[in-house]
């Protein structure tokens, strides 16, 4: 007996990869709906060798459904989250709507599959931004031998995080460029993004951070440690697909990078690919369509005590959102609903 499982938001590209990944990795699936807005529907999606014709949202029944993969934004979600979660179907919800709410777990499989039990409160599980679900993989097995103190993270996040319409600008303006008849101005990004890099990831606060550097800070803090300081700058590279992370780690307790590389090499998610040499490490592009979190460049940090230094790619499409949402449902029914 295997679940009845809807995806919301089914012709986006998150939606397109949970559903791909609900095939691949033979999720118990009795039955699967793809949903998607009005003006999506009828609109064919992929789920293994079957083809699924969307249905509309607003009027879809949750009653009877074991638990919907959410995958459209805060608004849409603050609209039919709450019915899902109410018709007695679990939300898996990849926006940030309910990230911070304490009632509401935040997991990452790989780092607190324990906290699983706490979505009955309303429903609903959140699952992080995608540059926390791949650092959190990281630092989890080290702050488990040596105690995190402090991270500081630089990312170099791939146009797909801001949607489809992000890839279509960095396609439109990279041809542009060799085109001196057209031009293509920003709109997703508030800069040219072709032949460039943004130090500007979702709206600035007050003290002068992004938003997407704080929801790496309480992320990072709600799924591991509160006692964690993080610091980060996240930037937006043209690069299509897969996130990148230069992570600095400071710990209590000395960790030699010989020990780290092994721990890394036992933990799940976690692939290390490290070798001191041309190509020795792993790049975004070598990522796409794997479910592991990659990491290379392992090395002490001289200048502190207890340092480390690390550089983390990972699919940001998969363990960034579709995949994590998926391991989230793995989770709920092996610890909770057991049917499948």
């Amino acid at each position: 007996m295997g679940y009845k499982v809807v995806v919301v938001g089914a012709t986006g590209n998150v939606g397109r990869e949970m559903l791909n990944i609900l095939a691949e990795r033979q999720f118990p699936v009795d039955e699967i709906a793809a949903l998607a807005s009005r003006k999506s529907l009828g609109t064919e999606v992929s789920f293994g060798d079957k083809t699924l014709k969307t249905q509309d949202l607003a009027t879809f029944d949750f009653a009877g459904w074991d638990m919907a993969l959410f995958a459209v934004g805060s608004a849409a979600t603050k609209d039919y989250a709450p019915k899902a979660a109410a018709a007695g179907c679990v939300v898996i919800d990849n926006s940030s709507l309910y990230r911070y709410d304490p009632d509401v777990p935040l997991i990452v499989p790989e780092c607190n599959p324990q906290a699983i039990h706490g979505y009955s409160k309303k429903n609903i599980i959140a699952n992080p931004n995608c540059s926390t679900a791949q650092m959190v993989v990281a630092l989890k097995p080290l702050h488990d031998r040596a105690r995190i103190k402090r991270v500081v993270v630089s990312t170099y996040q791939s146009v797909s995080g801001a949607g489809k319409e992000g890839m279509d600008e960095l396609w439109d303006q990279t041809k542009a460029v060799y085109n001196p008849t057209s031009d293509v101005a920003p709109k997703k990004f508030t800069k040219q993004i072709a032949f460039n890099v943004i130090p500007h990831i979702d709206v600035f606060l007050d003290d002068g951070s992004t938003k997407e550097e704080w929801k790496m800070v309480a992320e990072t803090k709600k799924i591991l440690d509160p006692k964690i300081k993080v610091t980060a700058t996240c930037v937006r590279v043209p690069v299509f697909v897969g996130h990148s992370e230069a992570v600095n780690i400071e710990t209590e307790d000395f960790l030699d990078e010989d020990e780290a590389r092994d721990i890394l090499r036992e933990s799940p998610g976690i692939m290390v690919i490290d070798k001191r040499e041309d190509g020795g490490y792993v790049t975004p592009i070598e990522c796409v369509g794997d479910f592991a979190t990659f990491i290379s460049r392992i090395r002490q940090d001289s200048t502190i005590d207890n340092g480390l230094n690390l550089w983390c790619v990972s699919d940001n499409l998969r363990k960034g959102a579709a995949l994590n949402a998926v391991q989230i449902a793995e989770l709920l029914g092996r610890e909770v609903l057991k049917k499948g």
